[in-house]
């Protein structure tokens, strides 16, 4: 049993799901930086300087003016409605899905290309081409060699 578990464990599918959720939760913390560091800033300022997370509805009874953020409330143990960490979730949730979108585009776009049996060039790379004066040179060269064979007299 604990050589069929090895085999489960190191075949390739199960690595590459491994990698993929650690690489997965790396970039989670990356985009929740994004969300909370970068877009909501903005956005909470344009809004009169709103904390998306500290944005609460008290839902049990608390005691008069305790409620200033949600850490206080929690603290307190008030039931509240949370929805602006809802908002950052939804928004987080969003650049994720679009992120991997994008990367699951290319992949299939390229793989599009491998069936095709096309080969993978960069569009800004171009062929060299031939400079129009060296083709002339080469062919009145060529031109001139055939002559030079069909003017000497044959033995």
């Amino acid at each position: 049993m604990l050589k069929e578990f090895r085999d489960f464990a190191m075949r390739g599918n199960v690595i590459d799901l491994a990698v993929g959720i650690i690489i997965g939760a790396a970039f989670t913390t990356i985009v929740q930086s994004l969300v909370n560091d970068i877009i909501l800033p903005p956005i909470g300022a344009i809004f009169g300087d709103v904390d998306f997370s500290d944005l609460f509805i008290v839902l049990s009874d608390a005691p008069e003016g305790c409620c200033d953020s949600l850490a206080q409330a929690q603290e307190l143990g008030v039931s509240t409605l949370n929805y602006g960490v809802f908002i950052s979730a939804v928004i987080n949730f969003l650049i994720v899905a679009f992120a991997v979108f994008m990367l699951v585009r290319s992949y299939n776009r390229l793989m599009e290309r491998v069936a095709r049996g096309e080969e993978e060039t960069p569009a800004d790379v171009e062929e060299p081409k031939e400079d129009p004066q060296e083709k002339l040179i080469a062919t009145l060269e060529k031109l001139n060699a055939t002559l030079d064979g069909i003017d000497k007299p044959q033995a």
